[in-house]
């Protein structure tokens, strides 16, 4: 799991790079702030693949004395500062676009130009659909975001392509809209990467399915007689379980601790669940059918 995180990351970082510097020389030959504007929408793709990067190293590192439970937080809270760091260049790159509709300047379009933004198309749908299943294959939120980030500049590279197009035909003024179109889809990524993540940072509760299945698992230990109660909150990217089962008042209490670490095994094998707190609450067997 380790080496393929780390591979998908190296090649995120790779292309990304390659993509920016294409992109930086279609826009001084071109002149074009849509052109411009995708070469920073690169350079942020580039600094958010050093920060998943990062971010996956630090989370498989193991709980230590200042951090108990693991570093699993560090992938969200590294998509949410990419995020952040998507809408300020947003902001500056509409900034730049609103001049150039103003004050049109002349587009230079080439064949190298065209090349260029065919090759950045092709390239990231590529990217976005191998991010996407390794992300979903491993569960990492880090890399999944870098799918949809991937996916929008597909977008953008089109509507860049768009505007030199136009512009190549004297509609100058359609490259600064353009260029707005592209720090609208920095904007999208930047608001579905920090939505996602928000709830990572913020404990966000499991949904209603996925406690069902929590509770259909825990019922069918051996001992386990009923439910009172199931609490989660994300830690990082994974659940943290609060769990309350009945077992026979009766029972002797290493059998009871043994009911609850089962529940405790069976949970944890989940792998969106990183740790399951269970609590025993000893009732008269008698009272099964009161129990939810």
């Amino acid at each position: 799991m380790a080496k393929r995180l780390d591979h998908a990351t190296n090649i995120g970082i790779a292309v990304n790079i390659f993509l920016f510097i294409i992109k930086v020389a279609a826009g001084l030959i071109s002149n074009s702030i849509a052109i411009i504007s995708e070469a920073v929408n690169s350079l942020t793709d580039i600094v958010s693949s050093f920060a998943v990067k990062y971010s996956i190293y630090l989370s498989r590192q193991k709980p230590d004395a200042t951090h108990n439970f693991g570093h699993s937080a560090a992938q969200p809270i590294a998509a949410f500062i990419v995020a952040v760091f998507a809408f300020v260049l947003g902001i500056k790159i509409i900034e730049e676009s609103i001049k150039r509709i103003i004050n049109p300047e002349e587009v230079n379009a080439t064949v190298i130009v065209y090349t260029i933004l065919i090759t950045t198309i092709v390239m990231k749908i590529i990217l976005s659909r191998y991010q996407k299943r390794i992300g979903q294959q491993y569960n990492s939120t880090a890399i999944k975001a870098s799918g949809v980030d991937s996916l929008n500049d597909v977008l953008a590279s089109t509507i860049a392509l768009v505007g030199v197009i136009a512009s190549s035909l004297s509609f100058e003024f359609v490259d600064g809209i353009a260029g707005i179109l592209v720090a609208i889809f920095i904007f999208k990524t930047g608001y579905e990467v920090g939505r996602e993540n928000i709830d990572y940072l913020m404990g966000k509760s499991a949904d209603t399915q996925f406690i069902h299945k929590i509770a259909r698992m825990a019922r069918k230990v051996d001992g386990v007689i009923g439910l009172n109660d199931i609490r989660s909150h994300y830690v990082g990217d994974k659940f943290h379980i609060e769990i309350h089962i009945d077992v026979d008042k009766n029972s002797p209490t290493k059998l009871s601790h043994d009911i609850g670490k089962e529940v405790q095994r069976t949970l944890e094998s989940i792998g969106e669940i990183q740790k399951v707190f269970v609590h025993i609450d000893p009732v008269e067997v008698n009272s099964q059918e009161n129990n939810t």
